[in-house]
């Protein structure tokens, strides 16, 4: 598990924000919700309704942007109307509903699909509270959203879970290469990873559920990238310990549209790794970031720099695995960047 995996373990606040549909309705009951997601002529036959957790972290706002693009009826749960209301202003986004948590259940109830997304990021200083949190936010908002799917009536049952999950669950390894199929690692975040995994799968035995383990997400404007180049410029560029510690990486339009793929494509069922098909050891992460931006890659970030701002959590960053993304290959995802050059230089150019 790295430093830097957005969503899964997130440098970005993920848990999303209340209720707040354009008046005069004020519940997410179905009856209602067809004035603003009609089914009429205009529209994809198979046009979807989907409620995301984490919609206002760095993967989720990217997927929803897609959802509502695509003409798909959008349902946001969250804790913070306010925040979801500012990345989400009614103007950009006529019609998609914004539900705190009392009222998940009138959304979940009736929607197609739910992405999971949720959970306190990694990118602090862990204490004991804070580890604590880091499993706990996760589990609990799967485990209630887990509860709601399974308490639906048959009827109004989503009929397809996509939860995220991370490649912290393998652990870190140098040498091994890791798959959907190997086993999880024995640190803390493997730990947690096994119990979010765990929890997501009490889900109703009639409900696909796809679990994403993602790696880490770089894209524009949040995630890994915008920790990366500051630490970058002050060390001339250089690795993060080092630099022979692999880095699982994936684009944010290619994890995107992969959740985007999992909710759509009944074969997406399963453990997929979300990563690119050419993980990089984070030397050579660096040295392609540092020619992206026309700087040297040659100090390295001490150890004791990273320990002396992030503490236990650190290992995050000077641990790291090599991830394949077998089973997406399989399923025949089409990758819009499989290599780390091409997707740093789509990033910063």
């Amino acid at each position: 598990m790295e430093l830097f995996v957005a969503t899964a373990f997130s440098w970005t606040h993920s848990i999303s924000p209340s209720l707040h549909i354009p008046q005069p309705f004020s519940t997410c009951e179905t009856r209602r919700f067809r004035v603003w997601c009609s089914s009429d002529q205009t529209h994809q036959a198979n046009q979807m309704t989907v409620s995301v957790t984490g919609a206002t972290g760095f993967i989720g706002r990217r997927l929803v942007q897609r959802l509502h693009a695509d003409n798909h009826c959008v349902r946001v749960l969250t804790r913070s109307r306010s925040k979801a209301e500012l990345i989400f202003p009614v103007k950009n986004f006529p019609g998609i509903v914004i539900a705190e948590e009392p009222e998940w259940k009138d959304c979940i109830h009736g929607s197609n699909g739910v992405v999971n997304l949720a959970g306190l990021p990694i990118s602090t200083r862990w204490s004991y509270e804070i580890k604590r949190e880091i499993k706990q936010s996760r589990i609990r908002v799967t485990s209630k959203v887990v509860d709601l799917i399974n308490d639906a009536p048959d009827a109004v049952r989503p009929t397809v879970l996509v939860s995220a999950t991370a490649v912290g669950y393998y652990g870190s390894s140098e040498t091994q290469v890791f798959d959907e199929q190997s086993p999880s690692g024995n640190d803390y975040l493997a730990e947690v990873c096994r119990e979010w995994e765990a929890t997501a799968l009490r889900v109703n035995k009639d409900v696909r559920l796809s679990l994403i383990r993602i790696g880490v997400v770089l894209g524009k404007d949040g995630g890994a990238l915008a920790k990366m180049i500051p630490l970058f410029m002050m060390f001339a560029g250089g690795p993060l310990g080092s630099g022979k510690q692999w880095f699982s990486w994936i684009h944010l339009d290619d994890i995107v549209n992969l959740i985007y793929e999992a909710l759509s494509n009944p074969s997406y069922k399963g453990v997929i790794n979300g990563t690119a098909p050419n993980p990089v050891r984070l030397a050579e992460m660096c040295g392609q970031l540092g020619n992206a931006m026309g700087r040297p890659s040659w100090l390295p970030v001490p150890e004791v720099a990273l320990k002396a701002v992030l503490g236990e959590g650190a290992s995050v960053v000077l641990e790291g695995q090599r991830v394949l993304p077998a089973r997406a290959k399989e399923l025949g995802f089409p990758f819009k960047y499989p290599y780390v050059k091409d997707a740093l230089k789509a990033i910063l150019s």
